[in-house]
């Protein structure tokens, strides 16, 4: 769920190349000023180069912005990545050139503006590099890969599935192709990849696998209601890509929740409808921020949960930790921690107790669970203090702090369409039905509208006043 040109990430690059591009010209100035050999070295007083620097910063800024320096490191070769940074410094000193004869300023050392130059491509060069190869490596290690089924199977598809081989490392992974034309089942599109379905079982494949993008790679035209499966992405907030005849309007399809825009998907051009949040800086700052809390939160607790795991020990045969099979983003299956509340035959006894639910849909919950062990059982579920363990599944990159409760699989099975997009965003410890009023009293429905609720108005802001409002939740011991 990481758009690299979204605007929180845009601004630190943007401060990292700003903050390179000062450094280079007052490291040219001293090199200048004192490494060169003796009769090329020094400078004068005049111009004032502190005003020299300030215009520098300017120029280096405008000439970034235009040269279009924030690109996707997924999306893009690193060669493109030289060509604007030369491109950007050539501008740069275009506009320092003309600024400077509009303001009279005269004299300055070609030498420095020279050295400048090569040190501020040599660096930014650099900095770059260790970014890209650093990404590149990560996903080449299968850390935030991204699964992509095509629609289609002819040179639109073809094309795709080449411009994903070719840059492995952006992490894209087909899961194969599918077509209109059951003729075509099982047909080799493209370097191995296969039609393994047909548009029609769309919906099915989508419940059961996961896929994170969808690109069609056909006219949309000749799909029959082509609509239909355009909403039935968005409502899953699974991102669908077109790669255009521009015949959308052929469709008439208008997107209730996702925004659309174009961009290139490394090459080949397309229009995206995305219905989750696009700005995967702050998602990034939401990560890292999440895990380094879990980090400094398990060490801090750690004698909480060594207490917590003696009591267990002492009060109920069984292990100390529960884990369950739990789905995260986009459908991926993860084994959940949690300290053991329940007795250790718990699943099994479930099974006589269905007809005891106290919450309509596929969810499972009684007040006074039988099951709970009496005593640290009731005090962990009051206190929430079971679902500590979750911090290793946050340390492990499953979860994040604050998202939608990850559900189980047999309840997704009884979703419908629209509540798979909880699926589009990773699970959290906590979430906007954690510290709901009365939260055991809720329905199925309005949990769901929640975790919606908290997709299309996530923020960073929000996130935190969730934690906040948690710890108090945890304090008045308002769990179950």
């Amino acid at each position: 769920m990481l758009r690299e040109h979204s605007s929180l990430i845009m601004d630190f690059q943007k401060l990292l190349d700003i903050t390179i591009t000062a450094f280079s010209f007052i490291a040219a100035y001293f090199i200048k000023r004192h490494l060169v050999p003796a009769p090329l070295a020094g400078l004068s007083t005049d111009p004032n180069y502190y005003l020299i620097l300030t215009l520098i910063i300017i120029s280096w800024y405008i000439a970034f912005k235009w040269m279009n320096m924030y690109m996707s490191y997924r999306e893009r070769p690193f060669w493109q990545f030289f060509t604007c940074i030369v491109k950007s410094n050539l501008l740069g000193m275009i506009l320092l050139t003309i600024t400077m004869y509009v303001m009279h300023i005269h004299a300055i050392s070609r030498l420095l503006m020279g050295i400048f130059i090569a040190l501020n491509i040599g660096l930014l060069t650099l900095s770059k590099f260790i970014i890209f190869t650093t990404l590149e490596k990560l996903r080449t290690d299968g850390l935030n890969t991204r699964s992509v089924l095509i629609i289609g199977s002819k040179e639109r598809a073809r094309e795709v599935i080449r411009a994903i081989e070719k840059y492995k490392a952006s992490g894209y992974r087909v899961a194969g192709c599918f077509d209109i034309n059951e003729d075509l089942l099982g047909q080799t599109v493209e370097n191995g990849h296969k039609v393994i379905g047909l548009v029609g079982d769309l919906e099915a494949y989508l419940r059961h696998n996961i896929v994170d993008e969808l690109i069609f790679a056909m006219p949309l035209k000749m799909i029959q209601r082509g609509d239909r499966y355009l909403a039935l992405a968005e409502s899953m907030g699974i991102k669908v890509r077109i790669i255009p005849d521009w015949e959308i309007h052929y469709l008439m399809y208008r997107p209730n929740i996702a925004a659309i825009r174009f961009e290139s998907f490394l090459g080949v051009y397309n229009m995206v409808l995305q219905s989750t949040p696009a700005n995967e800086g702050k998602i990034l700052i939401k990560h890292v921020a999440g895990y380094m809390t879990a980090m400094v939160l398990t060490l801090v607790l750690m004698p909480v949960f060594i207490a917590v795991a003696v009591a267990i020990k002492r009060t109920s045969p069984g292990p100390v930790f529960y884990t369950q099979e739990r789905l995260g983003l986009n459908g991926r299956k993860f084994k959940l921690y949690k300290f053991r509340t329940m007795v250790n035959n718990a699943d099994e006894i479930r099974k006589e107790l269905e007809e005891m639910n106290e919450m309509d849909g596929p969810v499972f919950k009684i007040k006074d669970d039988p099951r709970i062990i009496p005593g640290i059982g009731q005090f962990l579920r009051k206190t929430s203090l079971d679902e500590l363990p979750q911090l290793f599944n946050v340390l492990r990159g499953e979860m994040c702090l604050v998202g939608p409760r990850p559900p189980i699989p047999k309840e997704v099975d009884e979703y419908a369409v629209r509540h798979r997009r909880r699926l589009s965003m990773k699970p959290g410890m906590t979430c906007l039905w954690q510290i709901a009023p009365n939260r055991n009293d809720l329905s199925f429905e309005e949990w769901m509208k929640l975790d919606l609720e908290y997709i299309d108005n996530w923020s960073l802001f929000n996130d935190v006043k969730i934690l906040v409002l948690t710890a108090r939740a945890v304090l008045t011991r308002s769990g179950r």
